[in-house]
């Protein structure tokens, strides 16, 4: 392995040898060369230790990569992403992913929480009662994707309009405004929840306009994409960058 690629591990996993080391050592000298040389040194194309590590956590609750989201928790911990903000990129998960999906990432956190030391439960974050949820989330809506959102909960055919509700309430009332991350950060994860489960453009376009309203600009949103690449691979994240492309071309 090159000498970068040995000393940023060693930043993530102090003292730690991995046992592909001795059973692939080909393919672990070339993806190791590549996700923590490479890729991280690309001219142009890095972020701080701390939003990748964020951006990392995010792209693997989306791909379902369970193995090595427990791997990375450590390493991400290490590189400055406190025990809150994994926690609510977790909670923020389950209303891109579902709870079936989320599920294994809670339990992950709470185990690994557990054997640092870091007790149970975390500083509460919500920022919403029950009974100002919607309200909440329908500004919060508005702040992130402009006018057109304004009543959003209220619109659609009868017979759907309740998902629209839930979207204000649930989605943007009970987890967009709590505290913990940025509304940019929050932006930023359900970017990448979106770009590394795949099948979800359409909601991965409009999300890469909202990340631009925000202030993530498309050529942030690129940096993101291009160190989330070993994570996902190639035809997620080519698809990512489409849709980077296309919202950007829209906001001109």
């Amino acid at each position: 392995m090159t000498e970068f690629a040995k000393q940023y591990h060693e930043k993530m996993f102090p003292g730690y040898h991995s046992a592909f080391l001795e059973t692939d050592p080909e393919f672990i000298e070339r993806f190791d060369n590549f996700a923590f040389d490479e890729v991280i040194n690309e001219p142009g194309q890095g972020l701080d230790d701390k939003t990748r590590f964020i951006a990392i956590l995010a792209v693997l609750l989306g791909c379902q990569g369970i193995e090595e989201y427990r791997g990375m928790l450590p390493a991400a911990l290490n590189f400055g992403v406190t025990p809150v903000e994994i926690k609510e990129i977790t909670y923020q998960a389950v209303a891109y992913l579902g709870i079936g999906r989320v599920f294994p990432f809670l339990k992950a956190n709470n185990e690994f929480f557990a054997a640092k030391g870091i007790a149970l439960p975390l500083e509460g974050q919500a920022a919403t009662t029950p009974e100002q949820r919607l309200e909440a989330g329908a500004a919060a809506q508005v702040e992130i994707f402009g006018e057109g959102m304004r009543n959003f909960y209220a619109s659609g055919p009868e017979e759907t309009r309740h998902i629209n509700r839930w979207l204000t309430d649930n989605c943007f009332g009970d987890y967009y405004t709590r505290t913990g991350l940025t509304a940019r950060q929050r932006e930023m994860i359900t970017f990448c929840f979106l770009a590394a489960q795949g099948g979800c453009e359409p909601q991965l376009t409009s999300h890469a306009a909202a990340n631009i309203r925000l202030g993530n600009a498309p050529a942030f949103l690129v940096r993101v994409v291009s160190q989330c690449v070993p994570y996902i691979g190639y035809p997620r994240s080519l698809n990512a960058l489409r849709c980077v492309s296309e919202a950007a071309k829209a906001q001109k």
